[in-house]
């Protein structure tokens, strides 16, 4: 035991008290005391004479034991045996020890327990008197229940075991940290491990848990042996480091000190495929494996984040308590935590979740270039989206304002900052999983892809010399125009990536609820936005948001706006790589008969891939001889 306590081991008379509580001190090495050694000489008597003690009784006998908890703890703790059947008892037992008290129920059934009190001999207390400690008896809460039909040594391991932490966090970084406090804060006994470099990374757990006064219960490590065996078991072990081969190298240092049963949770941004692959290899060695994917940044971490968890149903149902607990709230204040499906369906999500992201902030950037090209500032451009909040309020919308309003002395910071756009892999994962599976979630590839672009600084500074600068008139449009447009290309990012989602299900038999995926993106998450709460309506209805009685009159309304944007920004010679994407891709979606008659009469002349006839139903393949 790494933290010092007073245990009061309680329960009616006969149930085992002082044997339990002998052998839990002596395992802990702390003194041990019986209260009934502590009655005053007229409550012996009044209940050798039969007679069931009071509260006032009661009273003074508390305070006793109290103080000689209190001084107790000074020391090194100790272990108690008492009644203590009221929660009023249990308070004054209590007093000036705050959170360092640990209570031990002794639970057993009135005949169990008479038949142990009747075989008792030169006991103060008759057997008569235990219905009446039974008709007093208040349940505690928040204590170690244990049922008396146990062994004592049973008991004793029952009991060290609910002692240790219930959950614990493997990694320190800034979202691992954000994760502590939220579960200490959510009272939750937890456990914290960061590894040690001499000279890098030494007692980063220890400092931190002295940094925040919600950690003062949490136990830091840097040992993996002793952050393990500080746990319950079956262990919940969460796993916040960085993506890719640095799992494994953790799962390979912790499977030598986990035991079947045990659960690790992958938080990172990791590849779905790999989880699977993770997922398989564990259960292999009797471990569960969850890959849950975290959005929010570190302040989500910290406040709440939306969390999308997958992998088997009834290994979620243990962990399901804690990510509950620390998630953000829907409007209906509902977790925004829900089981995603089985393998690794919920890094899947969380990859998708990033790739409508990516697009969002894409659209975002564009909105800034057309504003400042028709001559705004970034304050000025700060204001004209602060309007748009009523209609089309998201979190990026709002952290785009905070952004574009913040100054460096005279200066605004946005105009200082390098245009070089970096990624850390999701987009990238999400653009190739499109591909894998023939969706044409084409929003995310053209936001990563000018990502790409805009790394390439040098080329484009050199490009911008020979061919000139562009056109810096103002563009023909309004400011409602473009917040029409921004409007329609956020609908399309966000049918596109639940439409990859969709076709995954289908691909892999994942059975994903895409109405509930919105709703745990309401809250939490860095897409989070007023789209987004229609969206968990919309999606109940079906899965083609296209199609939905909502939508549809939306797209009418914007679509005007978005072709304006979208031919004067190309007249202009403005890079709008999500703008134009989205209409182009919504004029394929909507074009019943498209060129792509050629490109399969293409195919077949070169490489004979055969086609079909629109004038036969039946569905055959032809081919044709096309040089005869």
């Amino acid at each position: 035991m790494d933290k010092k306590y007073v245990i009061y081991v309680m329960g009616v008379s006969g149930c085992g008290k002082t044997t339990i509580g002998k052998l839990l001190a002596e395992e802990f090495k702390l003194p041990f005391f019986d209260g009934d050694d502590f009655h005053p000489k007229n409550n012996i008597k009044k209940m050798s004479e039969g007679k069931p003690l009071n509260d006032a009784d009661r009273e003074g006998w508390l305070q006793i034991l109290n103080k000689l908890a209190v001084a107790q703890f000074q020391d090194k703790g100790c272990v108690i045996a008492c009644s203590a059947l009221k929660e009023s008892y249990r308070t004054i037992l209590n007093s000036n020890l705050e959170s360092n008290v640990k209570w031990v129920y002794l639970n057993g059934t009135f005949n169990e327990i008479y038949s142990r009190v009747s075989k008792r001999k030169n006991h103060f207390m008759p057997p008569e008197l235990l219905k009446s400690q039974f008709e007093i008896l208040e349940t505690p809460r928040n204590c170690i229940e244990v049922c008396i039909t146990k062994t004592p040594l049973e008991i004793i391991k029952t009991i060290k075991d609910s002692m240790k932490s219930k959950f614990g966090l493997f990694g320190l970084g800034v979202m691992g940290k954000s994760l502590c406090r939220n579960l200490a804060k959510n009272g939750f006994e937890i456990s914290m491990f960061n590894r040690h470099v001499d000279g890098v990374e030494e007692n980063v757990a220890i400092n931190f848990k002295n940094e925040f006064k919600e950690l003062s219960e949490a136990q830091p490590f840097d040992t993996i042996s002793d952050f393990v065996n500080s746990l319950q078991t079956p262990r919940k072990i969460m796993l916040m480091v960085n993506a890719g081969k640095i799992i494994d190298l953790v799962i390979d240092d912790l499977l030598p000190h986990l035991s079947e049963g045990d659960i690790l949770i992958d938080g990172g941004n990791s590849n779905y495929k790999k989880t699977k692959e993770r997922a398989g290899y564990l259960k292999s060695k009797n471990i569960h494996f969850i890959g849950a994917g975290v959005s929010g940044g570190e302040e989500g971490a910290l406040k709440g984040p939306s969390i999308m968890p997958g992998g088997d149903k009834e290994v979620y149902k243990m962990v399901a308590p804690f990510l509950n607990a620390i998630s953000a709230k829907d409007k209906n204040n509902l977790p925004c935590c829900t089981y995603i499906g089985p393998e690794g369906s919920g890094h899947f999500v969380k990859m998708v979740h990033n790739g409508i992201e990516y697009a969002e902030m894409q659209l975002l950037a564009e909105v800034y270039d057309i504003l400042r090209t028709n001559g705004n500032n970034p304050s000025e451009i700060a204001a004209i989206l602060e309007g748009w909040q009523s209609s089309a309020n998201s979190y990026l919308l709002e952290i785009t304002v905070a952004i574009l309003q913040k100054k460096e002395g005279n200066d605004w910071l946005v105009e200082k900052i390098m245009d070089k756009a970096g990624n850390k892999g999701t987009g990238n994962w999400a653009t190739i999983a499109t591909a894998e599976l023939g969706v044409p979630s084409s929003l995310i590839s053209s936001a990563l892809f000018a990502r790409y672009t805009s790394f390439y600084k040098e080329d484009r500074v050199k490009l911008e010399e020979i061919y000139g600068a562009k056109n810096s008139q103002k563009l023909k449009l309004t400011n409602n125009q473009v917040l029409e447009a921004y409007q329609f290309a956020r609908i399309i990012n966000h049918y596109q990536g639940i439409k990859l989602i969709s076709e995954a299900s289908k691909a892999y038999n994942w059975e994903l609820n895409l109405s509930e995926i919105a709703r745990v993106w309401t809250n939490g998450c860095i897409i989070k936005s007023m789209l987004m709460q229609d969206l968990v309506e919309v999606l109940k209805e079906t899965n083609n948001i296209l199609v939905a009685k909502k939508i549809e009159p939306q797209l009418k309304k914007f679509k005007p706006s978005i072709n304006k944007v979208v031919s004067e920004c190309v007249l202009n010679e403005l890079a709008i790589s999500c703008f134009s994407e989205s209409v182009n891709s919504f004029n394929a979606y909507t074009t019943a008969n498209s060129p792509a008659n050629l490109i399969q009469a293409q195919r077949d002349y070169f490489g004979a891939h055969t086609y079909q006839r629109v004038d036969d139903e039946t569905g055959v393949f032809y081919h044709t001889k096309w040089n005869n």
